[in-house]
Formats: C-alpha cells, structure tokens, sequence
C-alpha cells in the first residue's frame, strides 16, 4: 500500500531553498477553514477555494464524507535544517478513496510551496486523491509538479510536533524507507470550522 505513497523521488533530492514571502490570499479570495484535530493537537488550515477550486473541492470533499477521521499522519520527512514535510491522508481502507483529480498547478493558482503550505500528495500531475502534505519549509521545485491549495493558519507547533515524532528505521518503501512515523498520529476528525 505504501508504494501508492512513494511520489516523493524528488523529495530526497530537495534541498531546502531560500525563503520566499508565502502566498497570502486576497480578501476577495473564497477561503474554506478546516480544523484536523489529530492525537498530537489541532491543526487548522485555511483552504483557498477561489484560487485552487478543483483541488480545495476534492479535499472538502473528503473532510465532509468524514473519510479522513480516523486516518493518520503517516510519514516525516526532514531536512537537517529543520524544515521537510509531514505527510497524511487515507492509508487504511483503498475504497474511501475518491478518482484522481485534475492538475491545479501553480502556474495557474499563484500558490507557492512555502512554509505552512497544504499540498496533495501524488505520483505524478492528475494522479492525487486524498494524500496531502504540509511544508515546514519553502521547497520551491515543488511548484512544478504538486498542487497547493492552502496554508496552515494555526497549529504550526503541532505540525513541528508531528515532523518530531520517532520513525521506524525499516518501514517504509524506496526513498520513504525510514519516514514512516511509528507510531502515527491519528486524525480524529476532520471538520470545516465557520469563518
């Protein structure tokens, strides 16, 4: 199930980039909030629907069928400075997952891989369904080939949290051998909060 997951052959071959200023949505923007409240602490993202429509819809869509409670944050991939992803989504039942989605790069959304920065998760453009990843770092080669639709507004000390959590030295597949967080830490539920 794991080798789904294994988009991240460029991840190992980032390196942490110079900081950028994060993308901040205008006040004309349609942003949707969505609390992740996982065994480590809430984390809240802000989702920007009216810059990156396709890819906010699929992931409230998720969030409203309640198919990320009781999923997990799975993955922590750091660099020695620091910064790197935390990663989550549906590992546990393949029939909660909903057809892949069309591309928003950021060519078209402005949405930049900053820090704070919710992206989906995929082999490949078209190919993500329900796995995403939060940035603890700008990583801007990501903008080529991931589709950001959002940013963290509160929680960023429990996404520090999650990156900080043991891995197992064996699991895990190719270049995510050793990222896998043992244990996990749960999404209990996943909700929209009113803004």
């Amino acid at each position: 199930m794991l080798t789904r997951f294994a988009f991240a052959l460029s991840l190992l071959l980032v390196a942490p980039a110079a900081a950028q200023a994060p993308a901040s949505p205008s006040a004309a923007t349609d942003i949707v909030k969505v609390a992740l409240d996982t065994s480590a602490g809430r984390i809240v993202l802000a989702l920007d629907r009216g810059h990156a429509p396709v890819t906010t819809d699929n992931f409230l869509r998720y969030v409203d069928a309640g198919r990320f409670n009781g999923e997990s944050f799975y993955r922590s991939m750091k660099f020695t400075d620091g910064g790197g992803i935390v990663q989550g989504g549906i590992t546990t039942d393949a029939r909660k997952l909903y057809p892949a989605i069309a591309h928003e790069p950021v060519s078209k959304t402005g949405i930049k891989h900053v820090t704070g920065t919710v992206s989906m998760a995929a082999f490949s453009p078209g190919t993500a369904k329900a796995d995403f990843f939060i940035l603890l770092s700008d990583i801007p080669s990501f903008d080529a080939s991931f589709a950001a639709f959002g940013h963290v507004v509160e929680g960023m000390d429990v996404v520090k949290a999650i990156q900080a959590a043991p891995t197992s030295p064996t699991k895990g597949e190719g270049v995510m051998k050793g990222q896998m967080l043992e244990p996990v830490v749960k999404i209990t539920k996943a909700s929209r909060l009113a803004n």
